[in-house]
């Protein structure tokens, strides 16, 4: 049975003629025409073949070609067309028997025009695709085998991942070459495959990748936070396929057996020096993929597409995604969150001091979420240790700020001695808003818990020599006992001792005379 297979793969797939294909097999021509007659006369193809049990395959080839009533041809020359309807939105097979059924009156009952569907459904292999509805699912996934890209200078070639998407109804496919498979360049690829698509499907069905998801799970897998948002933003739903389950993504494996085939073989004597430039090769061989006619529909994907899925799905934004990253953050009790990527701080509502709050982020914006409400948006900036601050967010008349003000902070500061003045006094006017350095302040004060007043004194002494205004600054100077060193006098600030052997100006001036 395994060269009747491939009497068909390489005549049928190949397009090797029936004398080269035995040839090729080793075969006589007479028996290779006769296998593929039967084939023929059995309605086989390679395709509904290629997985069938060998037992099934010749019990099929030993049976005598069925001769088909009148009633059943008319039946069977609306297979195609049945298939098709299917994956429409809400058409079933009772609705489909009953406009059958008006078409033609002495038809065949329901079980009947089911039991007749079902047998060429599966002889085609199409109960697989039968189950997904336009515009419901996408599949994607990465392939196991890695594209390259090669440096100009060195001449290493560099392994690529290659990132599958395919609709459930229609099989239109989107390939593309990313440099990672990790978060940012994954739903970068999502987001593309989105855009050539030109619409959004229900639901996106993803591997259990950590990228995607953070915990695979058969009942409650856990979406990850930046994919999540993604899918928010499209207005999807991300439906992980379950671990261990290899029929929940059979589709996308058997799309990216399909590229192997239609694309990698295709540019597999090619050098690529880019990204772009592979990705550029790969979308015109997609294109004639998509283009071509599926043996199975008597149609294109694209056409498919354009016929029953392009309609049903959600229609794309205004504007483009930005992938964003997340953060799970508490606002402190200066009313900001301290964003370490960046070592930055953002204000929110004074109101949310204390609470836990999400962030995310892209190159250009900062957003803060409580509650899955958004409560503040900022640019990001990327000043270390510097201040974002709304002045909405301030509290006109807030309990901390009745407590502590600048006048306060430095009166204090100001009876530990003047040095610890100073240097409160820089910090509140280096800020954007004081209250935005009474933390630092306050900590700084409150060393005279842990140190003398005389300590923290001369710690501030050495911070103002220094010009290192910060709290971390004065507290390593009092750990490491900075402020309790004498300074040495220099070589040339030191009196020269009276010794005899040592002599002095007027001594050499004697001798000139």
């Amino acid at each position: 049975m395994r060269k009747v297979r491939e009497i068909l793969r390489l005549h049928e797939e190949c397009g090797l003629s029936l004398r080269k294909t035995a040839q090729a097999l080793n075969l006589s021509r007479p028996v290779t025409n006769e296998y593929y007659a039967k084939c023929k006369q059995q309605g086989l193809t390679y395709e509904t073949i290629r997985d069938m049990p060998d037992d099934e395959l010749v019990r099929i080839l030993q049976s005598e070609p069925r001769v088909a009533d009148e009633r059943y041809v008319r039946l069977a020359g609306r297979f195609e067309y049945l298939a098709r309807e299917l994956t429409r939105v809400g058409v079933t097979r009772q609705l489909l028997w009953e406009e059958y059924r008006r078409e033609e009156p002495d038809g065949y009952g329901y079980s009947q025009f089911c039991w007749h569907f079902q047998n060429w459904e599966k002889s085609q292999e199409l109960s697989m695709h039968m189950e997904h509805k336009a515009g419901d699912k996408l599949f994607v996934d990465f392939a196991g085998k890695k594209l390259a890209i090669t440096d100009r200078t060195t001449g290493i070639a560099r392994p690529v991942e290659v990132f599958v998407a395919i609709l459930g109804a229609s099989n239109l496919t989107y390939v593309e070459a990313a440099m990672t498979q990790q978060k940012h360049d994954f739903i970068n690829v999502n987001v593309n495959a989105l855009h050539f698509l030109g619409g959004v499907p229900r639901a996106i069905v993803p591997d259990c990748l950590k990228s995607g998801v953070t915990k695979g799970d058969k009942y409650e897998p856990e979406i990850n936070p930046e994919y999540y948002d993604f899918a928010r933003y499209y207005g999807t739903t991300i439906l992980p396929a379950r671990p261990h389950k290899p029929r929940d993504k059979a589709m996308v494996e058997g799309a990216v057996r399909i590229v192997y085939t239609w694309i990698y073989a295709r540019i597999r004597d090619r050098i690529f020096y880019s990204l772009e430039e592979l990705n550029r090769a790969i979308r015109e061989e997609l294109e004639h993929y998509n283009s071509r006619k599926m043996q199975r529909y008597g149609q294109s994907r694209l056409e498919l597409f354009d016929e029953i899925e392009k309609t049903a799905l959600q229609p794309l934004p205004a504007e483009r995604y930005e992938v964003r990253e997340y953060r799970r953050l508490k606002a402190q009790f200066n009313y900001h969150v301290y964003l370490s990527v960046d070592k930055h701080y953002y204000s929110v509502p004074y109101r949310f001091r204390g609470k836990d709050i999400d962030v995310l982020f892209t190159a250009s914006a900062v957003e803060l979420y409580h509650n899955n409400t958004r409560i503040a948006f900022h640019k990001r900036e990327r000043a270390k240790y510097g201040y974002t601050t709304i002045q909405e967010h301030m509290p006109p008349n807030h309990r901390w700020r009745d407590d502590w003000n600048a006048e306060k902070l430095i009166g204090w500061a100001e009876s530990i001695g003047n040095e610890v003045k100073t240097v409160v006094e820089a910090i509140l006017a280096s800020r954007q808003h004081p209250e935005q350095g009474y933390k630092t302040c306050l900590g700084i004060l409150n060393l005279t818990k842990s140190y003398e007043n005389v300590r923290l004194a001369n710690a501030c002494r050495r911070a103002i020599e220094y010009e290192r205004y910060s709290y971390r600054m004065i507290k390593n100077i009092l750990q490491n006992k900075m402020d309790m060193r004498i300074e040495e006098p220099t070589l040339f600030d030191r009196a020269v001792p009276l010794h005899e052997n040592i002599r002095g100006r007027d001594y050499y001036a004697q001798e000139e005379a």
